[in-house]
């Protein structure tokens, strides 16, 4: 079973039914609950999507979808040395050195799906974008 690390920006697409992107999160997310692929992310990530969605829908409504996604994904906790590394790293955007640290720490992860593929450059893990995921788990 795929191993893939979602980023921020596809779980506010999903949840904001960002078009045309939401296609690609809702497909990825059915495949988790179908158990076809294992979807990670970092606390961050679902912190961060509450702050951000939270100007555009109902708190309770917001509450209720996150706590529904967290039966399709494993959350990362972040820890001080992965903040750190991100702190030390060459990466420019923090918050995404964050989601690496956060990525490597589970074996054998077979890629990180973001939108923002060029912000993830150096990575050890490959990087690639919804479409290009949802080809690959729907052969």
């Amino acid at each position: 079973m795929k191993k893939i690390f979602v980023d921020t920006n596809i779980i506010i697409d999903l949840i904001a039914d960002r078009e045309p992107f939401s296609k690609f999160a809702i497909d990825l997310f059915s495949k988790a609950e179908s158990n076809k692929v294992k979807l990670y992310t970092s606390s961050h990530s679902i912190a961060t999507s509450h702050y951000l969605l939270k100007k555009y829908m109902d708190e309770k409504a917001l509450r209720s979808v996150l706590s529904t996604l967290l039966d399709y994904l494993h959350v990362i906790p972040i820890e001080t040395e992965m903040l750190k590394k991100g702190l030390h790293s060459k990466h420019k955007d923090f918050e995404d050195a964050i989601q690496m640290q956060c990525a490597y720490s589970i074996d054998k992860m077979d890629c990180i799906v973001t939108r923002n593929i060029k912000d993830f450059h150096n990575c050890e893990i490959p990087v690639m974008t919804p479409d290009e995921i949802v080809k690959i788990i729907n052969p």
